[in-house]
């Protein structure tokens, strides 16, 4: 049975997925019971596949008996289970959490949001075990289409956004499929390992060169790498707010793997078509730190903030990765982790003010902290992981980018890091200003009448998510020699 759990991480979402509008026609709290169980399930298969990774090796599963590199294969890593279980882990939350948000809604939306958001988690988790470039594509356009359709679900603005989206993510979608088919005319295989051997005599070749830049530029829209990050904004701010989470998250989290993984383990990361690349890509992720920092002060709503700020976080991922030396490597996957549990968990504050006061613009946030100490303390040490204070993971995996750029005597990215951390504590002080220092002016009329500051529902996740964030940063040391360590590949200094 054991042996079937690669595939089982991506049947079940899959599976919910389908049975959502069915189940949801017959029960609402039925559905979400359903979901949450199965993403429950995702969890388990995907820990008890990282630990046999950790202990034995790669874990590989092929469909239907079929050797590769003839039939579709997953590959599991230590990395790419540790991804796994963060993204079927931080979906399990998000379904908690949306309850409060669709619990009015009828039948048909209900079974809509969960069904779509199923078909989403499936495409994530289906690119991060594949281990076969054309199979990575139709679960990337699995987990693209499910989005473009999720974040109309946030009303009029909503469906603008995700049309904005689906244009500028098609074709980043279509320069990946662009390369996958220059990979397979060159190499005349699509499974990543046959890959890798087949290439390394490639590498000077002119479609090399065309293959990489589509891939950095089909990947970079995915993960929103400034400039090509102009969907967004719009698209975190207007999605339904457990989705504008999981999207900050996740959703630009495992593009980024990908990226990591095809550059590092697939190519010859020291070849100068690669370096050329990397280089170029480390100066526009320090021009998107320092500008998603920046638009993030302008900014008047607490969402659109944490929306531009997310332009700013993939952007210490690819700095670490354009470095090329472990230190670089482990800050720009330490980031993956740590920051999607900081994004998500402000995410779901934010959403937490909003169906609580019905407003969430910054000026707004005065005597916050009476009315909700434990959504205002989880925020407070969350800010000060953004900025990169210790004990907190923010300040750890920007102490490894700093190590590596000191490796590599790039200055300029340590300037960048500091001014980022000097803009994020200025945006983040003057909500802690707004929130914990001044007196509320009016009194502010509750939506939501509950026991607790916030139901448990979604008090509970940003609980949750704000404790990580503090574990992964007090044991950062056992996480990286655990899991980071074992993965980084040898051509890295």
């Amino acid at each position: 049975m054991r042996d079937f759990f690669p595939a089982f991480i991506v049947i079940i979402p899959m599976t919910i997925s389908l049975l959502a509008p069915l189940v949801g026609r017959i029960s609402k709290v039925f559905l979400r019971l359903l979901t949450m169980f199965g993403f429950f399930l995702s969890v388990i298969f995907s820990a008890i596949v990282l630990r046999e990774t950790l202990t034995v090796g790669n874990v590989y599963y092929n469909f239907g008996n079929w050797e590769a590199p003839y039939g579709i294969e997953y590959v599991i890593d230590p990395l790419g289970a540790t991804i796994a279980v963060m993204v079927s882990f931080i979906a399990l939350l998000i379904v908690i959490y949306s309850r409060e948000f669709f619990k009015d809604e009828g039948w048909l939306k209900n079974a809509a949001y969960y069904s779509l958001f199923g078909l989403m988690v499936t495409g994530l988790l289906g690119m991060t075990v594949s281990g076969d470039a054309f199979n990575l594509y139709v679960f990337l356009e699995i987990s693209s289409l499910s989005t473009y359709a999720l974040i109309a679900l946030g009303g009029p603005r909503g469906t603008v956004a995700a049309f904005k989206y689906l244009l500028i993510g098609t074709v980043g979608a279509s320069l990946y499929l662009f390369s996958v088919a220059y990979l397979y005319g060159i190499t005349g295989t699509l499974n990543f390992a046959d890959m890798s051997e087949r290439i390394l005599p490639l590498m000077d070749s002119p479609a090399m060169i065309l293959i990489v830049i589509l891939l950095f530029l089909g990947l970079g829209i995915k993960m929103a790498l400034f400039p090509l990050h102009m969907w967004l904004p719009d698209a975190h701010s207007y999605a339904p707010y457990p989705l504008s989470a999981f999207m900050s998250g996740v959703l630009i989290k495992v593009p980024a793997y990908v990226m990591i993984r095809y550059y590092f383990f697939i190519f010859d990361v020291n070849h100068a078509v690669l370096q050329n690349v990397l280089q170029i890509a480390g100066i526009l992720a320090a021009i998107g730190i320092v500008y998603g920092s920046v638009m993030a002060i302008a900014q008047t709503e607490f969402k659109r903030m944490l929306a531009y700020s997310s332009v700013a976080g993939i952007g210490y991922v690819v700095m670490g990765m354009s470095m090329g030396n472990a230190y670089g490597m482990i800050g720009a996957v330490f980031h993956i982790f740590n920051h999607a549990f900081m994004k998500v968990a402000l995410f779901f504050i934010a959403g937490g003010i909003k169906q609580k006061f019905d407003h969430i613009k910054i000026d707004e946030f005065k005597g916050l902290l009476k009315k909700m100490p434990v959504s205002m303390y989880s925020f407070l040490i969350l800010a000060f992981s953004m900025i990169g204070l210790p004990p907190t993971a923010g300040f750890f995996s920007k102490w490894y980018l700093v190590n590596g750029a000191l490796q590599e005597g790039l200055w300029f990215f340590i300037v960048v890091i500091v001014v980022s951390s000097v803009l994020n504590a200025v945006y983040f002080f003057r909500i802690i200003e707004f929130a914990f220092l001044n007196k509320e002016e009016k009194e502010r009329k509750c939506k939501i009448q509950s026991r607790f500051e916030l139901p448990l529902s979604m008090l509970m996740p940003i609980v949750v998510m704000t404790l990580l964030v503090l574990a992964l940063g007090i044991f950062n040391a056992d996480f990286v020699s655990a899991i980071l360590t074992s993965v980084v590949p040898e051509v890295i200094k």
